[in-house]
């Protein structure tokens, strides 16, 4: 049994996130060491030549002494529940009445000298944090943009030490370790399967998102998606919606004959010119406007950043448009909610029908939901990869179905039936593992085929 000394800090986990709360521990000389499940982390030489002189335990944390640790810091990775943490479950620190378990955004909260714009979400958190990080920029404010998403939050800290604000993307794995947030704003964008084996099913994971509102002065709901409402009223709360909003609401309604972003009855710019394809985008840009006026943002800087923001790579990204049809690569869509809020997104914007690229590891999920939003804007459904045939049955009967081997396979197919006034959209529902490194190298596999194909018929 190893003791932890009295007195000294320990950080559990030797990844992103783990090596950034050590950085920050010694900027603010607190005593720390590591531990690591693992029995040889990555990287141990390079972190030995930064931080010289710390311990480090490899191997399972029930062989650590804890019962004289100041305080125990988890990286997102790291369940708290893991044998050798469980065990620290309601205890408190002496001298503060915090919990003895903690995550880095804790340490975060405990340092920043400006407020917080936080979000969360099932899916597209990385585009709204993007969103309002630019609409900062835009409005000549300092900002700095991170956790989830970029940059490590803690590290921000150092790198942006005379920011405005700072705009946080935060997972259910950060906030189930955040006791008290505290932010200026926040949102909660939408909620769908995932992480159900870290949380123990739908109930913990949405109880772990919550924690966003611990301590916020204002949050921003999904009016369409009840599970994104605090159990308890904020101080003050706005909600989004992509029907025509009601007052005080964030929605879509129709102004001069055509479909516009909204605040209550003032109209603020067409959803047309919102450079991000589809009504899910469209709920996206509005999610960001709410949390901007809320930071007092000028409209106008918003909009136009509204009108140029391209998107994320892999999220919703427009590759290219030719011959009226477009190519999305919605690569990171790696559950079935993100690729259910693309499709019911692009959809009814469509002059044509929705081609769909989907397969990989499905990691157990439930694929019906796709099949009524797909029935009624479906081409074809192409599958491919290790969960295509569960996939099928999921869809069968509702629209026409091509099961292949790899994805490049799907995008001939692809190539073959689109239409004028068509989107193939590769938005797989799965994970990437099966075939790819990880979404990134998928997503780049459709960019550079649909290019070359582009190239070679002349369009």
């Amino acid at each position: 049994m190893v003791k932890v000394p009295t007195g000294v800090t320990l950080v559990v986990g030797l990844g992103i996130s783990g090596r950034a709360i050590c950085r920050h521990l010694e900027r603010q000389r607190v005593p720390y060491m590591v531990a690591d499940t693992r029995a040889v982390p990555p990287g141990m030489d390079d972190f030995h030549a930064a931080h010289p002189g710390v311990v480090i335990h490899c191997g399972p944390l029930t062989g650590l002494d804890l019962a004289e640790v100041e305080e125990v810091v988890v990286s997102p990775g790291v369940d708290p529940q893991t044998p050798g943490l469980a065990e620290l479950s309601g205890r408190v620190r002496e001298a503060t009445g915090e919990p003895l378990l903690v995550g880095e955004i804790a340490l975060f909260v405990r340092s920043a000298r400006a407020p917080i714009a936080a979000i969360t979400g099932s899916n597209a958190k990385s585009t709204v944090t993007t969103l309002v990080g630019e609409m900062a920029i835009e409005a000549g404010r300092r900002v700095a943009v991170g956790g989830n998403l970029g940059t490590p939050a803690l590290d921000l800290l150092a790198d942006e030490p005379d920011a405005d604000f700072y705009v946080l993307e935060l997972s259910s794995f950060q906030l189930e370790t955040t006791p008290r947030l505290g932010a200026e704003t926040v949102a909660f964008l939408n909620l769908s399967e995932d992480h159900l084996d870290r949380h123990g099913g739908m109930a913990g994971y949405r109880a772990a998102k919550l924690g966003i509102f611990r301590g916020a002065r204002h949050g921003v709901v999904n009016a369409d998606d009840a599970n994104t409402w605090p159990e308890a009223r904020l101080p003050a709360q706005d909600s989004f919606t992509t029907r025509p909003p009601q007052a005080g609401e964030w929605g879509i309604g129709r102004y001069h004959g055509s479909d516009w972003l909204m605040h209550g009855e003032s109209p603020l710019m067409p959803a047309a010119d919102v450079r991000l394809a589809g009504r899910h985008n469209q709920a996206n840009a509005l999610a960001a406007l709410a949390m901007g006026h809320r930071l007092e943002l000028p409209l106008e800087a918003m909009c136009r950043v509204l009108r140029r923001f391209p998107g994320l790579p892999h999220r919703g990204e427009l590759v290219a448009e030719a011959g009226g049809v477009r190519w999305i690569n919605d690569s990171k869509g790696t559950n079935v909610g993100a690729t259910l809020a693309a499709i019911a997104g692009l959809g009814p914007t469509l002059e044509g029908k929705l081609i769909l690229l989907a397969g990989g590891v499905g990691k157990g999920a439930d694929f019906t939901p796709l099949a009524d939003p797909l029935g009624r804007f479906g081409r074809e459904a192409i599958l491919f990869g290790l969960d295509a045939e569960r996939l099928e049955r999921a869809l069968r009967g509702r629209l026409p179905v091509t099961v292949v081997e790899e994805l490049p396979a799907a995008m001939i197919q692809a190539a073959e039936i689109a239409e004028p006034g068509d989107c193939v959209l590769l938005s797989p529902a799965c994970a990437s593992l099966d075939q790819f490194a990880n979404y990134q190298e998928r997503g780049e596999v459709f960019r550079r085929w649909v290019r070359r194909h582009l190239a070679e018929v002349g369009a």
